[in-house]
């Protein structure tokens, strides 16, 4: 087996889509304030228009990098169908689900701004309001499926950027002075009340990063390549949550002796490899100690039984120590 899980597209699918969720919320604070005939002498209404367009071409770039490295990432692997059918994926459905449809309908109005010249004004107008369920859902996406949702520094970004939208819109809709005590209530509270939420009842911890102390079922392959004399005997396998490891056994037997062995361990989703050897084989175990690229020690033992479809799989346990 191959590992070939990257760190960098892991951090490049997280950091696209807090960068596109960002972009649309300022895309759509602008909107608002167009809406709400917001100009002045050093930002003119066309200037401020430009802005809104360039930000809007610039929010699917960030979606499509971000679907692009989810895509490659082997941490949370998703079909093509997956990718473009809403509510079909196995990672939280529902709420990946809403960021697909998010997705699309950005498409949908990005095809209707592109021929606004051809569409009739009122058609375009009330498609242009796809904008505020385009958010709506990004939002509802990010808070209920980000693996980062946790951390009190994007607890922030969300707090901000919904507490923004939510102001505009009382001001807008509501018929209110941007300044006046109800919309700065409106926003004051939503800048409070949504990160503490974020850090308190809806906060998930993040995927468990290079954990010393490890006990997972594994699921993998026992492979025999060779001869009676002289043979290698790999074992491959994976465990799956709540932290995800790629193992691979690698040992050249005679029947006098074990000749040479390696043992390789990798985590998912940082991509760091644990480097060693097995230090003990038994009929359906091993054990063994290798090393992280930082220097720390990790013991690995396994034990496996035969899969009940038959053929080269097995299923089992891994434990992992310091």
């Amino acid at each position: 087996m191959h590992l070939t899980s990257s760190p960098a597209i892991w951090y490049a699918a997280r950091a696209s889509g807090i960068a596109a969720y960002v972009v649309l919320s300022l895309v759509v604070s602008l909107g608002l304030a167009l809406g709400g005939k917001a100009q002045s002498r050093r930002w003119p209404r066309f200037s401020v228009e430009e802005v809104h367009r360039f930000g809007g071409l610039l929010v699917g770039s960030l979606i499509g990098i971000h679907v692009l490295t989810i895509a490659l990432d082997s941490f949370l692997p998703f079909s093509l169908t997956q990718l473009l059918v809403p509510f079909t994926a196995t990672y939280r459905p529902i709420w990946t689900g809403l960021g697909i449809a998010a997705a699309e309908l950005l498409l949908a109005l990005a095809v209707t701004n592109h021929y606004r010249r051809r569409l009739p004004y009122r058609f375009w107008r009330t498609a242009h309001y796809l904008n505020f369920a385009i958010w709506t859902l990004a939002s509802l996406h990010g808070l209920m499926s980000g693996t980062d949702r946790g951390a009190v520094w994007l607890a922030i970004i969300y707090g901000v950027s919904v507490a923004s939208v939510v102001m505009l819109l009382f001001w807008r809709f509501g018929g209110f002075v941007l300044g006046s005590p109800r919309v700065a209530t409106a926003g004051a509270v939503t800048l409070v009340a949504l990160p503490l939420l974020i850090i308190g009842p809806l906060h998930r911890s993040p995927p468990l990063w290079d954990a010393a102390n490890v006990s997972e079922q594994i699921t993998g392959q026992v492979i025999r390549n060779g001869t009676q004399l002289k043979q290698i005997v790999s074992f491959v396998g994976q465990a799956q949550k709540p932290q995800k490891l790629l193992v691979r056994a690698d040992l050249l037997v005679s029947p006098q002796a074990l000749q040479s062995t390696s043992l390789q361990l990798e985590y998912l989703p940082s991509g760091h490899v644990c480097r060693g050897r097995v230090t003990n084989v038994g009929g359906t175990t091993f054990s063994g100690t290798c090393r992280l690229p930082n220097g720390e020690p990790r013991t690995v033992s396994a034990a496996w039984t035969p899969n009940e479809q038959g053929g080269l799989s097995v299923v089992g346990q891994i434990q992992l120590s310091p």
